[in-house]
C-alpha cells in the first residue's frame, strides 16, 4: 500500500468514526428547527424588508460577492445596510462602521464591505435579533438590511432568504458535520426562497444546470440561479489607480480558503506567481511582513509586483502606513459574479419585486399612504 493509499485509508475510519457524532449534531440541529417551525422558539419580523443571505456548509460558496452584487443592485434606489456577525473580530455586541474602523473591531468581510462602498450602513452584531432593532434605532434611514451568514439565525425572520450552495460541492452531496460539512440536513434547503448554485464555469449549459437543478428538486415557489465568479480590474491598494499584471511577476498574498482558482486565473496572463498562503482570514503581523517583503525583494526578476484579494487588503489595511513606506506597488485584485444562463434580470426583478413591496407596505404604515 503507498503512501497515497494509507492517507486515503486513515481519513477513512475517522469519517467512520466520526459519523455517531455527526447523528448526535444532527438530532440536535434537527430539534432546535422543529421548535422554530412549531412556533416554540420566536422568529421576529421586522417592517423594515430584511434579505438573509447564507449557505449550509462551513464556508467558501462565495457569499461575500453575493452580498456586494445586491448592494450594487439596490443602493441607488434604498439605504442599504448590511449586518455580519464580524467573525474574528476582537470587539462585541453591537457596532456601526466608522472612520475609526478596522478589520480588528468589525471583521475582515465588514470592512471590506465599508472601503468598497462609502453609502452603505455597514454593522456587526452576534445576535440579530438585537442588532436590527440598534441599527434602526442609530439609522432610521435605512431601508433595506442585508444580513450576511445568517441562514441558521432563525430567530429573526427575514422575508428573502438566498441559500447559497458550491456548484463542486453542492449542498445535497454533504453530509452533515463533522461528518460532512453541512450546519444542518440537507432538507433545510426548503426554507430558502432563491437558490444559487454558485461559482459555477462561465459556460455552463443549460443541460448541464438543467441536471444540477434536478437534484436540488426545489419546491414550490423555489427559484434556482447559477452564477459564476469573474475577476474584476486590479487596483492599487495604495493609490486606488488602475493597475495591470499582463506579465508581470506575481507575490501573491492570500489568506482565502481556496486559493487554487485565483492562481490559475494570474498564471493565465502573469509571466510567473509565487504564492504566500495563509489560513482563512488570517491576521498579517509583523513577521508575516517581513515574509512578504523579502520575498518580493529577494525575488532576481524585473516587472514584479504583489497582488492580493480585497478581503486580505481588509486585513492588511491595518498596516497600511507601514506598506505605503514600502514604496512597493500592491495590487488588489477584486472578485464579482455575474448571473448565468441569462438569467440575471429575472434575479434582479425577483430581488427587486420583494424589497419594493416591503418599502411600499413600510411606508404605508408608517405614513399612512403610498410614497410618490
Amino acid at each position: 500500500m503507498n503512501g497515497r493509499n494509507v492517507l486515503y485509508y486513515i481519513f477513512s475510519v475517522i469519517r467512520v468514526l466520526l459519523y455517531p457524532f455527526a447523528l448526535i449534531y444532527g438530532a440536535l440541529v434537527w430539534l432546535r428547527n422543529r421548535m422554530y417551525d412549531a412556533k416554540f422558539f420566536t422568529s421576529i419580523q421586522f417592517s423594515v424588508p430584511v434579505i438573509t443571505v447564507g449557505n449550509l456548509s462551513t464556508g467558501g460558496t462565495g457569499k461575500t460577492p453575493h452580498v456586494e452584487y445586491l448592494v450594487r443592485l439596490l443602493q441607488y434606489q434604498y439605504q442599504v445596510a448590511t449586518m455580519s456577525r464580524g467573525y474574528k473580530r476582537k470587539t462585541q455586541g453591537f457596532l456601526i462602521a466608522d472612520e475609526k474602523s478596522n478589520s480588528l473591531r468589525i471583521g475582515d468581510e465588514p470592512m471590506q464591505y465599508h472601503l468598497k462602498f462609502p453609502e452603505l450602513v455597514v454593522s456587526v452584531a452576534e445576535e440579530r435579533m438585537i442588532g436590527i432593532p440598534a441599527l434602526l434605532q442609530r439609522r432610521p434611514d435605512v431601508d433595506v438590511v442585508i444580513l450576511d451568514d445568517a441562514y441558521q439565525h432563525r430567530s429573526v425572520k427575514a422575508g428573502l432568504t438566498i441559500l447559497i450552495t458550491d456548484y463542486s460541492r453542492p449542498f445535497y452531496k454533504d453530509h452533515i458535520l463533522p461528518f460532512g460539512s453541512l450546519r444542518e440536513s440537507r432538507n433545510a434547503y426548503k426554507r430558502a426562497n432563491l437558490i444559487v448554485v454558485s461559482k459555477c464555469p462561465m459556460n455552463i449549459t443549460e443541460e448541464q444546470a438543467k441536471e444540477v437543478e434536478k437534484r436540488i428538486a426545489p419546491t414550490e415557489g423555489q427559484q434556482v440561479f447559477f452564477t459564476g465568479i469573474h475577476y474584476a480590474s486590479p487596483y492599487d491598494f495604495i493609490t486606488g489607480e488602475a493597475v495591470n499584471l499582463t506579465n508581470k511577476h506575481i507575490v501573491l498574498v492570500c489568506g482565502i480558503a481556496r486559493p487554487e482558482p485565483l492562481q490559475a486565473f494570474l498564471k493565465g496572463s502573469a509571466a510567473n506567481v509565487h504564492t504566500l498562503s495563509y489560513k482563512d482570514h488570517h491576521y498579517f503581523v509583523t513577521p508575516d511582513l517581513e515574509e512578504i517583503k523579502a520575498a518580493y525583494q529577494n525575488w532576481d526578476v524585473a516587472d514584479k509586483i504583489i497582488v492580493t484579494t480585497e478581503k486580505d487588503a481588509a486585513r492588511l489595511h491595518l498596516h497600511f502606513d507601514k506598506l505605503k513606506d514600502w514604496g512597493i506597488t500592491i495590487a488588489v485584485l477584486p472578485i464579482a459574479v455575474t448571473v448565468l444562463l441569462n438569467k440575471g434580470a429575472d434575479f434582479d426583478i425577483a430581488v427587486r419585486l420583494y424589497v419594493d413591496k416591503a418599502v411600499a407596505e413600510n411606508n404605508e404604515m408608517m405614513y399612512g399612504e403610498q410614497p410618490l
